[in-house]
């Protein structure tokens, strides 16, 4: 007689899905395919133009070009999501992050990173039984998650680290 039910471990991770199953627009409307990120560490990140933690870009931005060349790749989300504080189009993203940060890192589309109309990527960063580590919240903007080159789900830190604290220079460098 064969049990469907009878091992709970394999039934725990029956829904885990892979980073690498995902795709998003970028803000210049193409899509990527994150399976093009495979051997790659990718740090996640949701963005705002109009809060007190955009300085944050300029952050991103240095960590980006000191380890673009080392397989790190960062994808920012732009989301208004908290305290509409990313009320601009696509566009005027595109040009403020541009225009004052020089950023040259991936600059997603903007999405919701929570509630009813969650974008499957940050649903899967939010939900154990997807991610198979844990779940989470985001709490307000510049919320970081860690990808290992793998496609596995590792942390993720709240918006008040700092990209270039040494918990994630570490994890980039392997310490």
């Amino acid at each position: 007689m064969f049990c469907f039910f009878c091992n709970s471990q394999s039934n725990t991770n029956y829904n885990k899905q892979s980073f690498y199953d995902h795709k998003a627009e970028m803000i210049n409307g193409e899509f990527l395919d994150f399976s093009s990120l495979k051997g790659k560490k990718v740090l996640i990140v949701n963005t705002a133009s109009y809060c007190g933690l955009t300085s944050q870009y300029k952050d991103l931005e240095s960590l980006y070009k000191k380890y673009k060349d080392s397989g790190f790749e960062i994808l920012a989300f732009p989301s208004n999501n908290f305290g509409k504080q990313e009320p601009g189009t696509n566009n005027d993203i595109a040009t403020f992050c541009e225009s004052n940060y020089s950023t040259s890192f991936i600059l997603m589309s903007k999405i919701e990173v929570k509630g009813k109309n969650i974008h499957p990527v940050y649903r899967w960063l939010t939900k154990k039984e997807l991610n198979g580590v844990k779940s989470s919240s985001v709490k307000w903007n510049f919320q970081k998650y860690l990808i290992d080159e793998n496609g596995n789900f590792i942390e993720y830190y709240n918006p008040y680290t700092s990209p270039k604290s040494k918990k994630i220079t570490n994890w980039i460098e392997g310490i």
